[in-house]
């Protein structure tokens, strides 16, 4: 498991994904940018207003608005747009530790679909456990939940690339603990402002090389 998070580092910072990596970070924040610039416009309509008391209070609003929105949104959309790069990070990943055994891509629409439900996944359940990190294990609960998704997704992706879609969850079951476990490195990066950017990027290579690692050892 770490020697899997050490490698992923590497990969995530490596010449062959530098150029991916500046494209799904650059999508995502081109969308809030023009979400930040949209939200501006409204704001500026809405500060006509005679009473300076509300201008403050619309003001106040807006930015705590606008850090909500950045915050809980911003892992969900990059894993959306991520979804169009995630088999050519697996590629370029596969191709530099495991240059004979490389898997078999997903069809672009595939891809898409699936970045997309995904993302709309994380982003529900997020929404829906806000509520819950203004409690004492709320964050907790929060960090397991995401850990779980993102274990999930990602290990089953990285082993469809080279087995069938039954094979893949039953080598995941099987190994159940470790993977969960292994999910909360890249849960805990969710929740770091811009780091989490990177997230679905480094999930991938990530997962891959904890793919190999189980399957060497459950043969």
């Amino acid at each position: 498991m770490i020697s899997a998070a050490i490698k992923a580092l590497g990969d995530l910072f490596s010449a062959e994904l530098r150029s991916v990596v500046l494209k799904s970070v650059g999508l995502t924040l081109l969308l809030f940018v023009g979400l930040f610039l949209a939200v501006q416009s409204v704001f500026w309509f809405l500060t006509l207003v005679p009473w300076p008391w509300l201008e403050t209070l619309i003001a106040i609003g807006a930015g705590l608005g606008l850090l909500v929105v950045f915050f809980f949104l911003m892992a969900p959309v990059t894993a959306m747009f991520a979804g169009l790069y995630l088999d050519h990070v697996a590629d370029k990943v596969e191709a530099r530790h495991y240059p004979l055994a490389i898997g078999k891509p997903m069809s672009v629409w595939a891809a898409v679909v699936t970045g997309l439900q995904f993302g709309l996944l994380v982003l529900v359940i997020n929404i829906l456990a806000l509520p819950l990190v203004f409690t004492g294990v709320g964050a907790l609960i929060l960090l397991t939940i995401n850990a779980y998704l993102l274990s999930r997704q990602y290990f089953e992706m990285a082993a469809m690339r080279m087995m069938s879609v039954d094979d893949a969850k039953a080598l995941r079951s099987g190994n159940a603990a470790n993977i969960f476990i292994a999910g909360f490195l890249p849960a805990v990066m969710t929740l770091i402002p811009f780091v989490n950017l990177l997230v679905p990027l480094y999930a991938t290579s990530y997962f891959i090389h904890l793919f190999r690692q189980v399957r060497t050892s459950s043969a």
